[in-house]
């Protein structure tokens, strides 16, 4: 009874969220420029924390005359058989039950997909352990007034923690010793104008919590001391200027920019305000560049953990270190002084745009850019490069704002569990390069993430890929001082592809890896790899059967360690309202 009790407050609690998560893409802490390039708001190219309110972009060329609203609920009963490959032989069966429901809603002032599934496996034997897990995804905005939008996402994911905090996606089935991570973000965006004068802001509230089963913990060493606990973040760009040609022959404009993520473990604290003046010359019809120049203050603090009576920090309940409130603030990280940055902005059409810049940040040299590519209505490709200081939320808070509006959510078949990138049109498809690690510290990351998707005729496929890499960073006379330093690198892979086969069947398939390293002498290089494939028939009105298999497996940088894998069967039956 009171697992069930817990389940059913995690499941209202995201069906809020769901609710408030209709409409994403502020990104402070990145020099903007859009908003002084020349362009309107509607036909520049966000590049990290640009000026344009976000969904005004996303939104655009759509032709959307009408509205378009498609929710489909659904009950779901499967039978599971699970065999472990290695290092065992243990073969398990599950009865699994889950509710869940897929929406879209697509018009000319609001956009919004959702796709929410709970379920629950009652294991056969006693080594199948019943479990249960949420996992859903949204993404959205609704126009208040013209100008002013409201926009919103949320994420509710399991992933394997492993010793070190090592994030993996789920093998197996959720729910049995796993962790779920929850994220979800809300503001305002707003762009318009004075005269000749260009104004735009936005502002985004974010909150992450990473919820450890029992189970979990007891799968961790002394390091699960250190994993994530939960995060509130703030995140405001504001921007004023004028294009070139109103009144200078080139453009001129000024912005500022704040960011502050709190993290419960040990009150840690990242904050990062900047302000700077930017001019932007034209070059050719379709290239500006674009310099800035401006002063920025970046710290990171927090406090120590609580000592016992033979001077070693205290763990809680939680499996995480007591935070000691009366100890002082320690600062991990301070940089402030003057930055600078020179930037190149390319749109020969509608359909492609390139920015790149270099300057620096955070007291070093940093570089990043986007490129989107649209070669027709039926494709597109998208790369971006980011630089920024943060914590695990505040990251997966800025990936859900880059979330498209408009997507299908791609799922294990088996587990029932997010697979990596969603399915869409759109840029910015993927949510793995957030992922990888659940360390509670501060980080610097850098990384590049790229997604490719495509229609041809009725098969939908894409593929995502990226690199990330995290230096955390610590205060030394706190007990998270070992982390100072620590680099942990994520290199991650995702694909997709599904068809239908006449009206009343289809079929899917997709696979994923992910190959996670750490500097750090206390954690184990480990990767994680599936693939699956599945089909369904439709049997009657609103009736389909559903058969799939699955194949998982996490292998390990250390001889005493054996890799784990697991293949996987499912059959089940859906009836949709």
């Amino acid at each position: 009874m009171k697992r069930s009790s817990h389940a059913r407050r995690r499941i209202a609690a995201f069906a809020v969220l769901s609710a408030t998560a209709m409409p994403a893409a502020a990104t402070a802490q990145s020099i903007g420029y859009e908003g002084v390039g020349g362009g309107t708001q509607a036909e520049a190219a966000p590049e990290g924390g640009g000026v344009q309110s976000g969904r005004a972009s996303r939104g655009r060329g759509r032709g959307l005359s009408g509205r378009r609203v498609e929710i489909q609920p659904y009950i779901e009963l499967d039978q599971i058989v699970t065999a472990e490959l290695s290092p065992g032989d243990d073969v398990l069966t599950y009865t699994q039950a889950a509710i869940g429901a897929d929406a879209s809603v697509q018009g000319r002032n609001t956009g919004a997909s959702a796709s929410v599934r709970y379920q629950r496996q009652f294991g056969w034997g006693k080594r199948a352990g019943d479990g249960d897990a949420i996992s859903g995804l949204v993404s959205g905005y609704a126009t208040v007034v013209p100008g002013v939008t409201i926009e919103a996402g949320g994420l509710a994911s399991q992933v394997d923690v492993e010793n070190g905090g090592t994030a993996l996606a789920v093998g197996t089935l959720a729910g049995n010793g796993k962790s779920t991570v929850y994220s979800a973000y809300v503001g305002p965006s707003v762009a318009t104008r004075a005269g000749d004068l260009n104004l735009s802001g936005n502002y985004r509230l974010g909150y992450t919590k990473v919820d450890q089963s029992n189970g979990a913990r007891n799968a961790q060493t002394g390091a699960a001391a250190d994993v994530f606990d939960d995060s509130t973040t703030h995140m405001a760009d504001v921007q004023a200027g004028f294009a070139p040609g109103t009144v200078l022959p080139v453009g001129v404009g000024v912005g500022g920019s704040f960011y502050q993520e709190d993290v419960s473990n040990l009150d840690q604290r990242a904050r990062d305000m900047q302000a700077r003046a930017m001019v932007t010359v034209p070059v050719s019809r379709t290239v500006q560049a674009v310099g800035a120049i401006g002063y920025e203050d970046v710290e990171v603090s927090s406090r120590d953990a609580l000592r016992g009576a033979d001077g070693l920090p205290v763990i809680g309940s939680d499996g995480r270190y007591v935070t000691d409130k009366s100890s002082p603030r320690e600062l991990a990280y301070d940089v402030s002084g003057l930055i600078w940055d020179v930037a190149v902005m390319w749109r020969p059409s509608r359909r492609t745009s390139l920015s790149a810049h270099f300057g620096r940040r955070y007291g070093s040299t940093s570089f990043g850019g986007t490129l989107a590519y649209a070669p027709n209505d039926r494709s597109q490709f998208s790369v971006a490069v980011y630089d920024n200081v943060s914590g695990f939320g505040g990251q997966l808070n800025r990936t859900l704002d880059q979330l498209p509006d408009d997507f299908e959510v791609v799922r294990d078949p088996v587990t029932g569990e997010l697979r990596g990138c969603v399915s869409s049109l759109e840029s910015g498809n993927c949510i793995s390069s957030a992922l990888g690690s659940v360390r509670s510290s501060m980080f610097r990351a850098r990384g590049i993430a790229a997604n490719y998707s495509m229609q041809i005729g009725r098969l939908n496929a894409g593929v995502g890929g990226g690199y990330d890499r995290r230096k955390y960073i610590a205060a030394r006379n706190t007990v998270l001082a070992s982390a100072d330093g620590v680099i942990d690198e994520n290199w991650w892979l995702s694909a997709y592809v599904s068809g239908d086969m006449g009206r009343d069947a289809g079929w899917s398939a997709n696979i994923y890896a992910n190959w996670v390293d750490s500097s750090d002498p206390l954690t184990q290089a480990v990767a994680g790899y599936g693939a699956s494939a599945s089909y369904y028939r439709v049997l009657a009105a609103r009736l389909r059967g559903t058969i799939a298999v699955a194949l998982n497996g996490q292998s390990y940088d250390a001889p005493a360690i054996d890799d784990l894998w697991t293949a996987s069967a499912l059959a089940g039956l859906r009836y949709s309202f």
